[in-house]
């Protein structure tokens, strides 16, 4: 069917719902997006999901509904966003970290210590800062909808990291972020990429000696029953993001994007309380039945080794430096 019948065939539509009572802004054949993502049902991320998945269905008058695939079901986070770019899936979760890989600007996302609390990141990501960067990448296959918060990421070892000095020759997973890459390598230490899934099994065996995380990892992958000190230093807060493919936005009604972007914002904002309560939790499991001990530091001493990231980020682009400045003075 060509576009202009499509349009005809909407248009009449319209007008017999409009004629029985039925809203003419959801008028719209129904749609079904398909999502995403690589965590458990159990996870603050997959509920909020949920929430936005009811909320667009409440907005929409049932027509339009998200079908929601967790565990990795159709593919890993690099793989569905690819698919996603291709307009084959049409929604997934992914980081910031990952999407360093299909725009360098993402990277400002992954500095260390740019934001300077939980209170200052929300302030960022809520604004028009937060909002610009999930358009960076209109016209390259996908856009943003929202972030969840994923936490601060310490650094987690089977030896204690008390200062950047006790990096040296570490080998320490990352993950496969130039940003992160680098971050290791001015503290001292060795980046490893690793997949997340082989990571338990290298700390086991020596492959690498520790990583860097929320301290959620300790419990949900079980890695503090392998790495005993846990490093509060706070370096980076990564957000997750929600990406839809541009293929599918464009799609949407109208209506339907106002409610889709409305629902997604509303899962961000009752993900926030809901990741506070598990990263909390893990804390008091991973010390409680895991014997993991964490240990306060001086976060200047670590924050002073990755100033060069800053900076060279700031070169890359006007853009960048813009956004950079920008985020620092709402500190």
């Amino acid at each position: 069917m060509t576009t202009r019948r499509r349009f005809c065939t909407w248009g009449a539509g319209t007008l017999l719902l409009a004629g029985l009572g039925v809203p003419s802004a959801f008028a719209a054949e129904a749609r079904t997006l398909r999502l995403s993502h690589n965590l458990t049902t159990a996870h603050s991320v997959h509920k909020a999901m949920q929430v936005m998945r009811d909320r667009v269905l409440e907005l929409t008058d049932g027509t339009l509904s998200i079908d929601i695939y967790p565990n990795a079901q159709l593919g890993n986070q690099r793989e569905s966003v690819e698919l996603v770019q291709a307009g084959i899936l049409d929604m997934a979760k992914t980081n910031a970290s990952e999407l360093e890989a299909f725009d360098p600007i993402f990277s400002l996302l992954n500095i260390p210590y740019l934001f300077e609390s939980g209170a200052h990141y929300y302030r960022v990501l809520e604004g028009d800062i937060g909002r610009d960067i999930l358009g960076a990448t209109a016209g390259k296959g996908f856009r943003g909808l929202t972030y969840y918060d994923s936490g601060a990421r310490g650094f987690y070892a089977t030896r204690p990291i008390e200062s950047p000095a006790d990096l040296k020759n570490l080998k320490i997973r990352v993950q496969p972020s130039p940003t992160a890459i680098e971050m290791v390598e001015l503290m001292g230490a060795s980046p490893t990429p690793l997949a997340f899934g082989e990571l338990y099994t290298a700390l086991q065996q020596g492959v690498v000696d520790g990583a860097e995380n929320n301290p959620t990892a300790l419990v949900t992958a079980r890695h503090g029953e392998v790495a005993k000190f846990f490093t509060l230093d706070e370096h980076t807060r990564i957000p997750d993001m929600l990406v839809i493919s541009e293929a599918s936005w464009r799609s949407l009604s109208n209506a339907h994007r106002r409610a889709l972007r409305l629902a997604a914002a509303e899962s961000m904002a009752s993900q926030k309380a809901a990741w506070q309560r598990a990263s909390d939790a893990a804390v008091s499991t991973a010390k409680e039945e895991m014997g993991v001990e964490f240990i306060e530091v001086d976060m200047a001493a670590f924050a002073e080794r990755t100033r060069p990231i800053r900076d060279r980020v700031a070169s890359q682009s006007s853009r960048a430096r813009r956004w950079i400045e920008a985020i620092e003075a709402q500190a």
